[in-house]
């Protein structure tokens, strides 16, 4: 049998890491497209719980979405009934987002979602190693958790 192609690729880290990432988006979108969601959906729902109120630049700028990206996103969400967009309570020239009753559901549910679809990727790790996977993913990607 030959042997597999790319072996100076295939024995490094970040080949491992990246497909790995992959397998995990791969999981969780598809976990998400169950619940009717997209994964930056789901980042600006979990963003506004966080936030809301918040400006819809500093959203934007919180999940690192460019901003004609996201006016597409809370569009998306607002025709859903999930956000509402009013004027900030701040500064009224800006608009502030915040989650409807049923975006809050959508959200608990979008999250158990990725929850499963996480614990399908770190099936084969014990409870330990999965730890242990977790602390060293956070030390080599510069977060803090």
């Amino acid at each position: 049998m030959p042997e597999a192609p790319l072996p100076a690729i295939r024995v490094l880290p970040s080949w491992h890491l990246g497909r790995a990432a992959a397998r995990g988006r791969a999981l969780v979108a598809e976990a998400l497209a169950a619940e009717g969601m997209k994964m930056w959906h789901h980042v600006v729902l979990s963003a506004v719980r966080d936030l809301a109120p918040v400006a819809q630049a500093d959203l934007g700028r919180s999940v690192g979405l460019d901003p004609k990206d996201l006016v597409g996103v809370l569009n998306d969400l607002q025709s859903a009934g999930l956000v509402v967009r009013a004027p900030d309570p701040k500064d009224r020239r800006k608009n502030a987002v915040s989650l409807t009753d049923g975006g809050d559901r959508l959200l608990t549910r979008c999250e158990e979602a990725a929850r499963r679809a996480n614990d399908e990727l770190l099936a084969p790790l014990s409870t330990s190693e999965r730890d242990q996977f977790m602390g060293l993913l956070i030390r080599i990607s510069g977060t803090d958790g």
